[in-house]
């Protein structure tokens, strides 16, 4: 190694064990190079290690390094931003010159909607937006996206929202909303225009470079909604100060964003990125649901569905059913089954598809599926099927199916998801078999029934029991229905939950505050089917 390499090497173990920019100098003074790192110290000493082997555009560029200079940040965000604006300043000798701008990715906010969205597009209009880039990764900007998601809860999705819409009434949030990663103005009733306008100014903000004023602003005004008593908006900007403030951590294996015991597979995100180019799919898929059947020589028949965001298990996302067909072993109707009621609000345009949608089985399996979202209004961006054994992809619109290499993190990502739809369907199979076999053994005598206690009778103030009518109907013991124990004469209410089997109200219907019932009318003038408001009429199909 050369004196001026040995320079350089001792000038590099000096620089810290943080975010931020290095630019490469030539004998001249004139930068080259311009980079950027989450450890500065790390990255630039690898440039002078004997074994680092560069690509083609930067061969030779350890040979014109004589000094370099640095320019820390405070996170990883920061630091694309700053190299992007210093590549286009200065047009480095050996950085990609940006001759063709729309090969390269940009940041755009449609400033000129109602509720502004945030998007990477190689393709920015230039009206009604506000760009920031070219850059030149787009692999780092879907990063800093996802980590400015958590702090601003933007939205990221292509939807039409007016606020004046009447639709935005009936319509229910992705799975973004109850994971705080967007406030959802897709639906009435979650946040305002002018609330939502606030989030993308902090943005726009934040990425001008003023994160510092802008913390400060934030931190004054939660004080002042504090002190007016408006403890909703306090709240919601101390989570944002703290996103903010947490920006520059770096999501690994076993700490914050990736904790969970289940979470094995060493970098969700790489997974992410095969399977968009397995799949073809525009963007990485954030929000995959497996689905999985279950059952023992066609008895205790169930289906489960779990859901994975960003390579990583949602638990508040997993669903059972319990199949009804009472067709015995029939595995395509249990998969149409468990389709057609998972996805028949996606289906009418009611809520959003998750980016893929993957079925255990083979491809009699997808063609079970396919049949039923071929009925539906809106069809899903992205079905497809693993099959065991030799582990093919099959995909729809696809004659052929998609052979992935065993070690293949794209394919690690999809085993994972088909064996925790299978474990979770297994899990309520075992509950149902063990109540089956705990009540085949009463009725034979094996087993002593079990003993309740009894439910004190109301009594009046003078001791006395008060009579209840024959007549009268029970209490209802629905969780998401008011007690009723209404009079003979008074004809009862329609029950929004008739049609879900008891065992399944829970899985179907997660949020127990239950708006009441429309009327078929009003439904029917809102464009939303009849079906999907009150329960089918008697004798309807």
């Amino acid at each position: 190694m050369d004196e001026r390499l040995e320079k350089l090497v001792e000038k590099a173990k000096a620089l810290p064990k943080a975010p931020g920019v290095y630019l490469m100098k030539d004998d001249k003074g004139r930068v080259i190079y311009v980079g950027k790192s989450a450890s500065l110290r790390d990255r630039v000493a690898s440039y002078f290690q004997r074994g680092t082997k560069f690509e083609h555009k930067k061969a030779g560029l350890v040979d014109h390094i004589v000094d370099f200079d640095i320019l820390q940040t405070e996170s990883e965000v920061e630091a694309l931003l700053a190299e992007n604006r210093l590549i286009k300043d200065i047009q480095p000798r050996y950085n990609a010159r940006l001759l063709d701008d729309k090969t390269f990715p940009y940041l755009m906010i449609t400033t000129g909607e109602e509720f502004p969205g945030v998007y990477i597009t190689r393709e920015p209009r230039k009206d009604g937006v506000k760009l920031y880039g070219p850059f030149t990764s787009v692999y780092s900007l879907k990063e800093a996206v996802t980590l400015l998601q958590k702090a601003f809860k933007f939205r990221t999705c292509h939807l039409d929202i007016r606020e004046e819409d009447p639709g935005r009434r009936f319509f229910r949030p992705c799975l973004l909303y109850p994971i705080k990663q967007c406030t959802a103005p897709c639906a009435a009733g979650k946040i305002t225009k002018e609330a939502y306008r606030e989030d993308i100014n902090r943005l726009i903000q934040f990425l001008e470079g003023d994160k510092k004023k802008l913390v400060a602003n934030m931190e004054k005004e939660m004080i002042e909604a504090s002190k007016d008593l408006n403890f909703e908006r306090a709240a919601r900007l101390r989570d944002e100060v703290k996103a903010l403030q947490a920006l520059g951590a770096k999501a690994r294996k076993g700490e914050e964003e990736y904790w969970q015991p289940e979470a094995f597979i060493h970098n969700p995100r790489e997974g992410m990125v095969e399977l968009q180019g397995a799949l073809g799919l525009s963007e990485p898929p954030r929000i995959i649901e497996g689905i999985d059947i279950a059952h023992l020589q066609g008895g205790e028949l169930v289906g489960s569905k779990v859901c994975f965001i960003d390579g990583v298990p949602f638990k508040d996302g997993y669903r059972r059913y319990k199949i009804k067909h009472g067709q015995g072993n029939n595995d395509y109707l249990s998969i149409q089954e468990v389709v057609s009621r998972r996805y028949r609000e996606a289906g009418s345009n009611n809520e959003l598809y998750p980016d893929v949608i993957l079925i255990d089985g083979g491809l009699g399996q997808l063609h079970a599926a396919l049949d039923v979202f071929k009925t539906m209004d809106v069809k899903p961006p992205m079905v497809i099927a693993l099959a065991k054994k030799e582990e093919l992809v099959y995909a729809q619109a696809k004659k052929e199916p998609i052979r992935l290499p065993r070690n293949n993190t794209g394919l690690k990502l999809l085993q994972y998801i088909r064996d925790e739809a299978h474990r979770f369907a297994q899990h309520y199979h075992h509950i149902l078999r063990r109540k089956s076999q705990l009540e085949e053994d009463v009725r034979k005598g094996r087993r002593s029934p079990s003993r309740r206690k009894k439910t004190a009778k109301p009594q009046a103030a003078d001791g006395q029991e008060i009579p209840v009518p024959s007549n009268a109907s029970p209490h209802t013991t629905l969780p998401s229905l008011p007690i009723l124990n209404p009079n003979a004469s008074d004809p009862l209410p329609p029950d929004p939950l008739a049609a879900v089997d008891s065992e399944d109200v829970a899985a179907e219907v997660p949020n127990p505050q239950t708006p009441p019932p429309l009327d078929r009318e009003e439904a029917e003038a809102h464009g939303i089917q009849p079906t999907h408001v009150l329960p089918p009429e008697p004798g309807a199909a």
